[in-house]
């Protein structure tokens, strides 16, 4: 991410400097959205507006991203005392002013890149290929290529993953192989035989078409626009 949440915490008391820094780095994003290229720019720019809000949101979140000295000890409650050095306190609100003049500048870019992503997942259909099974943690899943008329062969597994506080969900894909999008055998259903023909760890899989007519990046816009889909039709 060339526009890293440091630059806004830089160093520099240069506040035009730090501008023209923040719209240099945001101008990756913008020519990556004017090429329909999605990820990870609208992704890395979510993080970025979001770390802002919440830090002008709560102001005194910022002093804990600067040195502190050693106020006093509070033996009854079992904690250390500290205090923002003195001279700090101007680069805070410096760096408050930068925030608060970056956020609605990063808020409409972020906003320019969900209008792509919606437009994408309008247009992006996901079907059921024959009869799907109970179990559907694992399977196939054909993803189009239009820009170079490929259909994308993968295999699909979700795995749960835990935190601290909180258990996610993950779709992990994988090419097989790739055929031509208009070939003779390339019907969902005929490729869905010949898989389990062709594989014998999976002889009753859960089956998956996607289909659209969009002619954007493959990696970088549908099928992380696709996975999101599938997730939803696998758990709705």
């Amino acid at each position: 991410m060339s526009l890293r949440f440091d630059t806004i915490l830089s160093e520099s008391d240069d506040f035009e400097k730090r501008q023209y820094l923040i719209l240099q780095g945001l101008k990756e994003y913008t020519n990556a959205f004017s090429h329909n290229r999605l990820y990870p720019f609208l992704s890395d720019l979510t993080e970025l507006y979001r770390t802002l809000k919440i830090l002008i949101e709560n102001k005194d979140e910022i002093k804990n991203h600067f040195p502190r000295e050693l106020k006093d000890l509070d033996f009854e409650n079992k904690k250390a005392v500290y205090e923002t050095v003195e001279h700090e306190d101007e680069k805070i609100k410096a760096i408050l002013d930068l925030m608060l003049w970056a956020h609605p500048i990063v808020r409409e870019l972020m906003e320019e890149g969900m209008q792509i992503f919606n437009f994408v997942d309008d247009h992006i259909s996901i079907a059921e290929v024959g009869i799907t099974p109970i179990y559907r943690d694992e399977g196939y899943w054909f993803v189009p290529d239009v820009r170079v008329h490929q259909l994308h062969l993968l295999r699909y597994e979700v795995s749960l993953f835990t935190s601290a506080s909180e258990r996610y969900r993950t779709l992990k894909t994988r090419v097989i192989e790739s055929v031509e999008r208009d070939g003779m055998e390339s019907s969902p259903e005929n490729i869905k035989w010949m898989l389990i023909r062709k594989y014998h760890d999976l002889p009753n899989p859960a089956t998956f078409s996607c289909d659209t007519d969009l002619d954007f990046p493959y990696g970088e816009t549908i099928l992380p626009v696709a996975k999101r889909k599938l997730m939803a039709r696998l758990f709705s």
